[in-house]
């Protein structure tokens, strides 16, 4: 398995699923322009090894696509996700087994635990080179910047690390930073998120609170930052646990923090609370640039780390298909039989990369009582907190394939009453990045009920759905090739043969 970024870019070469591009590219809106045209076509990842005004090369759209995702993982196909899925559901709400088969599979869980402890490097290559104080410069690293309405430069995908001040858990996550100076970046993030947590602590016991910006670390770590954990568990043991053994970690040069050992480059620095400077706009998930922040968190860096000829690993953010939506529908495989331990009566759920991978959610049931499916949508709602944001949610029979968009849409237009099967709950906490909402932070959400009635529901009796008979389609089955059509693949569907307009 991959073990660190060198490596997986190695094997994505390997595959066919790497492009290294020689000609000289520009940082500013070029480098974007390029990788947005393969995100839209599912193309290969790339490593621009001639950036204009930098000594590095650069990698983006690594994660591209939902196959090299999987890669990641050390597994080909999105379906073997759900059976990592299956051992964090027993350690995310660990239950007495009751049975002696679950205390074998509670048994094999906890070992995975113990192999999945964190192991310490004494001489990381992340700290072959060692720049402190008036030799740090950020603006030696290739940072993008992304669309022309950008206020600056962005690095998004390095991965925060800070540790709680009291309790000493670090918490890693993926955030945007600006580029504000040679060794200052602001951050932005959202008041839930853990190192929003740390600062807000660490000001309340008057300290400055201590921060490592990892760049260009094993994909699989980044995945294991993306997923919502309780908020005791840690982001390095949960890495562990997807990659089967301990992430090796190496301790920071001025800061008590620890890092992925073969991160390609690493930043030291402190944020002090009360800090501040102007961040944004900014192009964002959603589709369009975000507001500005007139007093977003300011970080000061003194001391940068690096391998020898390092690599910088990077992406950006947008309306889908973008690398972050790639990533979250392999998590999606990854979080439903934790969902299905919480919500036990959802079969399965998707959250299509065009709702933004968040905001909107297909559920499938299987229904034995009337007004299940607005109980299967309020329990979503409240099941994991990355769901708090979801706007939308559909709930169909078990019958549907929710990974097929006219097969939802049938449902939906061929069972919904919308007077009956529509509710919406208003004034919710919403993300403030939706520009849809009313006011900031502040918005609705709808659950629609595509199930097939059932009484008191409705008092008509509901016609049966069309299907063809068995045996004839077993027949036909048989002498497919009989027919002179053995060439036809039906299987590969152009959508746009059916009036779509996909490119």
């Amino acid at each position: 398995m991959a073990r660190d970024l060198r490596q997986f870019l190695n094997l994505l070469e390997d595959r066919g699923q790497l492009r290294r591009i020689t000609t000289p590219v520009d940082p500013y809106l070029e480098v974007s322009e390029i990788a947005n045209r393969l995100l839209l076509g599912g193309g290969p990842a790339l490593l621009f090894e001639n950036v204009k005004g930098a000594s590095m090369p650069l990698a983006i759209n690594v994660l591209g696509t939902v196959e090299r995702v999987c890669w990641a993982m050390n597994m080909e196909h999105p379906q073997e996700l759900e059976a990592l899925g299956d051992k964090l559901a027993l350690l995310y709400q660990p239950r007495p087994p009751k049975t002696v088969s679950q205390a074998v599979e509670m048994g094999k869980a906890l070992f995975d635990v113990v192999k999945a402890k964190p192991m310490r490097d004494l001489l990381p290559p992340c700290q072959q080179v060692v720049l402190k104080d008036e030799a740090v410069d950020l603006t030696q690293i290739p940072m993008l910047h992304v669309y022309p309405g950008d206020a600056g430069k962005v690095l998004t995908l390095g991965l925060m690390i800070t540790k709680d001040p009291e309790s000493g858990i670090p918490n890693v996550g993926v955030y945007r930073l600006q580029l504000q100076s040679k060794n200052t970046m602001t951050v932005q993030w959202l008041s839930v998120r853990g190192c929003s947590r740390h600062l807000r602590k660490a000001a309340e016991m008057g300290k400055k609170l201590e921060v490592a910006i990892a760049i260009g670390v094993d994909p699989l770590v980044i995945l294991a930052a993306a997923t919502p954990l309780p908020i005791d568990l840690s982001e390095w043991l949960f890495a562990g646990l997807y990659a089967g053994k301990g992430v090796h970690l190496a301790k920071c040069k001025t800061v008590d923090l620890e890092v992925p050992a073969d991160s390609e480059i690493v930043l030291e620095g402190t944020i002090t609370p009360g800090e501040t400077a102007v961040d944004g706009p900014a192009g964002d998930h959603i589709g369009y640039y975000g507001g500005v922040n007139e007093a977003a968190p300011l970080l000061r860096f003194h001391c940068v780390t690096h391998r020898k000829d390092p690599i910088y690993m990077t992406t950006f953010s947008g309306r889908p298909p973008k690398e972050d939506a790639m990533m979250a529908i392999a998590l999606n495989r990854i979080y439903t039989p934790i969902l299905r331990q919480q919500v036990p009566e959802i079969k399965d759920f998707f959250l299509p990369m065009e709702g933004l991978s968040y905001k909107a959610a297909v559920l499938s049931i299987e229904k034995t009582y009337p007004g299940q499916a607005k109980r299967a949508a309020l329990a979503f709602w409240s099941a994991l907190p990355q769901f708090n944001y979801t706007k939308f949610v559909i709930v169909v029979d078990e019958s549907i394939n929710i990974r097929d968009p006219r097969q939802v849409m049938w449902a939906v237009t061929s069972k919904v009453d919308p007077v009956r099967d529509v509710f919406i709950l208003p004034n919710n906490p919403f993300d403030k990045l939706d520009f849809a909402t009313e006011r900031p932070g502040l918005g609705s959400r709808m659950g629609i009920d595509a199930t097939t009635k059932v009484y008191p529901e409705t008092d008509r009796p509901w016609s049966e759905e069309l299907v063809p008979d068995t045996d004839t389609a077993a027949l036909v089955d048989r002498r497919w090739a009989e027919y002179g059509l053995g060439d036809l693949n039906l299987g590969d569907v152009d959508p746009n043969l059916f009036g779509y307009d996909i490119r």
